[in-house]
Formats: structure tokens, C-alpha cells, sequence
């Protein structure tokens, strides 16, 4: 049963516009600003005459909407009123300069890109007033639009060094993740059955390479590999997933080696995850199985039972890469499942899938009537918001052109998807690729792909992706991302080479969760951020794209923006948490319940009592509850153990903790947890 929570979201600042006559009463509006424009039908502002070459058709405006801004500095501003909010509202913009009366033509845009929305971009002066006019010649709708400092030029805002990293060893070296607890991303190499290297990132971008020697696996990461913490001891764990079943390498209590577990069923691996199927707060495993009807293993916190099918059960398999997100936003985790098609109509059965969370642990096959039966073939799909709207997208990416190009999926947020291939830049391009997954690699705000032609596509959150024109040596599909040295750009590591994102003038936000009730790396959880740019989300993921374990830790880029409005992290467990005004260029690690007020965190169990303690506290049961507690496990908003006790039923001493908030964590018997707060005096 999920907790709800009530909160409130402060939306970031936007500027409604009252009526303007004509040039001379243009209302002011400030760089990096958004505006609501009212309906036309609610003004009665005069049409502009002069639309710097757009044709008019024989049909000249009735109306128009003028507003103004000055440049305080040399730069390029983007005009935009495409945006998530507008949907395809028909609008066209024209920018002058000089006085009412005589004014001069700057530039002007109708259609941006194939969409009925306009944008443009200028080199605006410093000093210099810019008029900016809209007319109702094509719809009479309000709209919102935009006015920013545009992203540098295509050259410049993306570009990688290609460095060698001592350290790293081995054929499978395709998985970037923190292995010791330190937040920092860590690359992993599978050397051979009996030999595990981890390459650790320093704090000062120094790595130092550990070899683990480890019982023979029997088999290696030869299709795909995730990273995962399955018994919440703070070190995550790894699963290989093979030509001949999988093997899980658990990390002991303190991290210093790893405990392997070769299950002994013989399939095809595809794609591996860690993902908490039944929402205990302890994280499965599951398998994609070519051949046969997908395979699963439930945590019950001592062992991992096998399972088969209720999740992609075609008899001959297909199944590639499942990929686990919130795609209908009803804050339980769906499936996305890329197959590898054969013939147009998906010959054999096997067209994509989407698994919708029925929340009680069973999951139903809702493709078709959510238009994701796509037929192409595909290995692997990035899912992302790439239009910044709240809702999960989809690219189906192809591995060969037979069955067509890559498919951009629209969430309508309804339920169902639409094609927004057509004008999307993936219409016009015939590079094919294994492994598609979704990050913001220039940190502008929008979600760029990484898929095909070994190359970034550039998304302006409108559907619409353009390629980085810089080539760099990603030669293959292993290739994970993360961030190597710790500066808030992303990095792609190709064997024993790191491609290190040079960066641009660009702010970002890294953030880090620990969960209590939930599991500890907050895997499923949805992360939300309110600024200027409207609404990011990302959902907390173990194994994107086909075979790669790319960081968990979740990664936004901010554009220009000097603050973060509202930060929301809605757990799996159901408690959100809430961050207010939160400023660029830092990492944040944040622990369940930590925001929560001291009144509203009751987990319906136990009580702490006295709440503030000076020198004790004791743990109550409820009422009626026929529970037996085992153990109790104290938190600093680190996620750091500051005390440990089996005593419940003892008073605790906690004289020697500073003051401060701390979270009480109660096991009991069945292994199931549950956490509260108090205040130390």
C-alpha cells in the first residue's frame, strides 16, 4: 500500500501579458523569462505590416501581440514558443529593432522544423531594444513563449578528449557505477570467470585499481551487465547475463570482495535490471530470455527465487532489452520491452511490448492499445521525457533498416504514444545500432540520445534531434555513461578509454538517493525539478539500453538557470520528499523521509518516543499489531549507521549522538523495515 502525501509544487515564475495596442505600448519582458500571451480573441492589439519575407498567402492578420526586451549584453537569444505547454498551436514570430513607426526586420520564423510552432534564434547588441511581435494569421489560441540565451553553436557545445585510464582491463568493460558508497562513479571490468577489477574515481579525479579474485563464475558478461544493491548493505552488487544463464556477484558487508552465485538455469541472456517487481524495499532481478518466456528472481532478503513468464511470455522469446519506468505516472514501475522483430508485421510475434504495473505484482501487456506493437527491430529503446512535459517518451531505436527507421514515441499521457518520427531527424537518417539510451550530454536541459552512427543526437525538447557534428572514437556498443571526473558532465567510456565531456557554460544537478523503506539505491523512484525551463524528471533505473550499466545516479542539466525551484522524489515506498530553492552545480545525496516534518513521518507501526531525546528514546508498538520487532538501526541524513541495537524493546541510548534529525530503522522478523524520525537535543 503506497503512502500518500500531500504537497504542494511551486512552478516556476511565469509572466502574464495584458493587452497591447501596437509597437509603442510592447510590454517588457527579460531574458531567460516565460510568458503566458492570452487568446487574440481577448485582445485587440494591432497586426504588424511587415514580416521580414514570410508569405502571408492573400490572408493578412486582424491582430498582434507586442512585446520588447533590451540586451544587456552581447549574445545569442532564442525566441521560442515551442514548448511542451502548446502542444502544436500554430503561432510565428517577428523580431526588430528601431522605433515604432520605422522599424527594421531582424529575423522572423513560421513552421519551426515541420511543427506549427516558431523559433528563432539572433545575435542580439548590447543596449540595443528588440521588439517582438506575434499576429493571429494563422490561429487565434494564447500560447507561452520563451525568451533565452541561446545554446552555443553545434561545434561548440559538445566535444570529448579521449583518454586513456590506467587501470581498466579485460573484454567486458561496459559497466560505469559507485561500487564503494562514495557517491563517485566507479568503472567496472569482468577480466575472466575467476577475476573482477574495479578502477575507483578518486576526489580529485585520481583512480586507483583494485583486482578481486572471485569463485569461478562459469560464465561472463558476454550480452549484458547491471548493478544493483540487493541485500541494502550499502555495496552494490552485479549480474552477468550470458549466452547460458546468469551470475550474480554479491559484495560482502564491507566491500572488500564479492560471493558469486551461479544460477543454474540454462538460457539465452539478453538484457539484465535490478528492479523491486513487488515493492518490498528489497530488489529483484530480471532476465530477458531469447528463446523462451522471460525469467525473474524475487528477493526475500536471504535468497533469489527463480520465476518464469507474466512478463513477455511469447513461447520462442524475442525478448532484447526491458527497460522500467513510470510511463502512465500512477507511481508504480512499468516495462517497456524492446524485441527484435522479423518482417514488417512483426513475423513470429515478436513487435515491442509495454507492461503495465497492475500494482499488485502481476503486469499486463498493453501495447496495442497504447500503439507501442511497433513492429521495427530493435534491441534497445531510449526512454526519457524528451519534451520536458512530465510524461515518459520512447525512441525506438533499430538495429537494421529493414523493417524501417528509428520510431520517436510521443507519451500522450493518456496512456497511449504517438509517432513523432516525421520531421523528428530520425526520418531522414539510416544509421542503425544495438544500444539507444537517453541522458543530457550538454547539459542544456533537453534529453540528447546516444544511439545510432555511434553519434549524440542534440534534442531541443520539441522532438526535433540534430547530430553533434564532433566525431569522437566510440568504435562499438559497449559504452556506458557517467560522469569519470566528477564536474556535472556526462562521460562515455569505450574500453580502456574515457571520453571526457569537455563541458560548456552550462549549470547541472546530480542527485543521489538512500532509501530506508524503499530500496537503497532508490531504484523506481521518480525524481522531479521545477525551474525556468518548466519540469525535468528521471526515473531511477539499473540497465538502460540493451547490454550496458550505465550510473544510477540521476543527472540533470540546467541550461543557464541560477536556481532549482522545487526538487520532488517521490519513492517507491510512497514517501516524497521535497527540496525548496536549491542551487546549480552540485551533487545532493538525499535520504528517504529526510525533508519530511517530524509530525508527518509515521509509518503506522511504531512510535518514538520522547521525540525530541536528550539522553533516549523507546520504540512503541501500535496497537492490536501482531508484529515482532528484531533489530534497530539509527541514520544520520547521510544514510550513515550511527547506532545499532537488537534491544527494541530496551530504551536506547543515543546521549552520545550530536543534535541533530535522525532516522530510526525497525526490522522485525520477516525482514521487512520501517522508519521514522526524532530529534536529537
Amino acid at each position: 500500500m503506497k503512502k500518500i502525501t500531500s504537497f504542494l509544487v511551486l512552478f516556476f515564475s511565469i509572466s502574464f501579458a495584458t493587452a497591447q495596442t501596437d509597437c509603442s505600448t510592447a510590454v517588457t519582458v527579460l531574458l531567460g523569462s516565460t510568458t503566458t500571451a492570452p487568446a487574440f480573441t481577448d485582445e485587440t492589439g494591432t497586426p504588424p505590416t511587415s514580416f521580414c519575407g514570410l508569405n502571408n498567402n492573400n490572408a493578412t492578420p486582424t491582430k498582434g501581440k507586442w512585446y520588447k526586451f533590451t540586451a544587456t549584453q552581447n549574445i545569442e537569444i532564442t525566441i521560442s514558443t515551442a514548448l511542451p505547454q502548446n502542444g502544436n498551436t500554430d503561432t510565428r514570430i517577428i523580431v526588430y529593432t528601431g522605433n515604432c513607426g520605422s522599424l527594421v526586420c531582424v529575423d522572423a520564423n513560421d513552421d519551426y522544423n515541420g511543427s506549427l510552432t516558431s523559433r528563432l534564434s539572433f545575435a542580439a547588441t548590447t543596449g540595443t531594444t528588440y521588439t517582438v511581435a506575434f499576429d493571429n494569421r494563422y490561429s487565434n489560441n494564447g500560447f507561452d513563449f520563451t525568451v533565452m540565451e541561446a545554446d552555443p553553436p553545434a561545434a561548440d557545445r559538445l566535444s570529448f578528449t579521449s583518454t586513456s585510464v590506467p587501470g581498466i582491463t579485460g573484454g567486458y568493460d561496459n559497466c560505469i557505477v559507485d561500487m564503494n558508497g562514495d557517491f563517485l562513479d566507479d568503472i567496472v571490468s569482468a577480466v575472466n570467470t575467476t577475476q573482477l577489477v574495479i578502477t575507483y574515481q578518486g576526489e580529485n579525479g585520481v583512480f586507483s585499481t583494485t583486482s578481486y579474485p572471485i569463485t569461478n563464475t562459469t560464465v561472463l558478461p558476454s550480452w549484458s551487465i547491471a548493478a544493483g544493491d540487493l541485500d541494502n548493505n550499502g555495496f552494490n552488487d552485479l549480474i552477468y547475463g550470458s549466452g547460458s544463464g546468469v551470475c550474480i556477484l554479491k559484495a560482502n558487508a564491507d566491500g572488500t570482495g564479492f560471493i558469486t552465485d551461479r544460477k543454474p538455469q540454462s538460457y539465452l541472456v539478453q538484457r539484465t535490471n535490478f528492479i523491486d517487481l513487488n515493492n518490498d524495499g528489497k530488489l529483484d532481478i530480471f532476465a530477458c530470455d531469447d528463446n523462451a518466456p522471460n525469467r525473474y528472481y524475487m528477493n526475500d532478503g536471504t535468497i533469489l527465487t527463480p520465476n518464469q513468464g507474466g512478463i513477455g511470455d511469447f513461447p520462442t522469446g524475442g525478448n532484447y532489452a526491458s527497460n522500467w519506468f513510470d510511463y502512465d505516472n500512477d507511481g508504480d514501475v512499468d516495462m517497456y520491452l524492446a524485441k527484435c522483430g522479423q518482417g514488417g508485421s512483426g513475423v513470429g510475434g515478436n513487435i515491442d511490448q509495454l507492461h503495465r504495473n497492475n500494482g499488485d505484482g502481476t503486469f499486463t501487456n498493453v501495447a496495442n492499445e497504447a500503439n507501442m506493437a511497433n513492429p521495427e527491430q530493435t534491441w534497445s529503446g531510449a526512454c526519457g521525457d524528451f519534451n520536458n512535459d512530465g510524461w515518459m517518451d520512447v525512441i525506438v531505436g533499430v538495429n537494421s533498416t529493414s523493417n524501417g527507421s528509428s520510431n520517436v514515441k510521443r507519451n500522450n499521457g493518456d496512456g497511449t504514444f504517438t509517432s513523432v518520427t516525421a520531421g523528428s531527424g530520425y526520418d531522414t537518417t539510416n544509421a542503425v545500432g544495438r544500444e539507444y539510451v537517453a541522458h543530457d550530454f550538454d547539459n542544456d536541459g533537453f534529453l540528447d540520445v546516444l544511439g545510432s552512427g555511434n553519434n549524440i543526437m542534440f534534442g531541443d525538447g520539441a522532438f526535433h534531434f540534430t547530430p553533434n557534428p564532433n566525431t569522437y572514437p566510440v568504435s562499438n556498443n559497449d559504452r556506458p555513461v557517467g560522469d569519470l571526473n566528477n564536474d556535472g558532465f556526462l562521460d562515455i567510456q569505450n574500453g580502456t578509454n574515457v571520453l571526457f565531456n569537455n563541458g560548456n557554460t552550462n549549470k547541472w544537478l546530480k542527485i543521489n538517493l538512500r532509501g530506508m523503506q524503499s530500496n537503497r539505491n532508490g531504484i523506481g523512484a521518480r525524481i522531479e525539478i521545477y525551474g525556468s525551463w518548466g519540469k525535468q524528471i528521471r526515473d531511477v533505473q539499473s540497465g538502460t539500453g540493451f547490454q550496458n550499466m550505465s550510473t544510477i545516479t540521476a543527472h540533470f542539466g540546467l541550461g543557464q538557470a541560477t536556481i532549482i525551484n522545487q526538487i520532488i522524489i517521490k519513492w517507491p515506498s510512497g514517501t516524497v520528499d521535497t527540496l525548496n530553492n536549491v542551487n546549480p552545480n552540485q551533487k545532493l545525496l538525499v535520504v528517504e523521509g529526510s525533508t519530511l516534518g517530524i509530525d508527518t513521518f509515521n509509518n503506522g507501526l511504531y512510535s518514538v518516543f520522547p521525540n525530541p531525546a536528550k539522553n533516549q528514546i523507546n520504540i512503541q508498538l501500535k496497537d492490536n499489531l501482531n508484529v515482532t520487532l528484531s533489530s534497530v538501526s539509527i541514520y544520520d541524513l547521510n544514510g550513515k549507521v550511527v547506532l545499532t541495537t537488537a534491544n527494541v524493546n530496551q530504551p536506547i541510548n543515543v546521549e552520545n549522538l550530536t543534535i541533530g534529525t535522525y532516522i530510526v530503522s525497525v526490522s522485525d522478523t520477516e525482514n521487512k523495515t520501517y522508519t521514522q524520525k526524532f530529534i536529537k537535543e
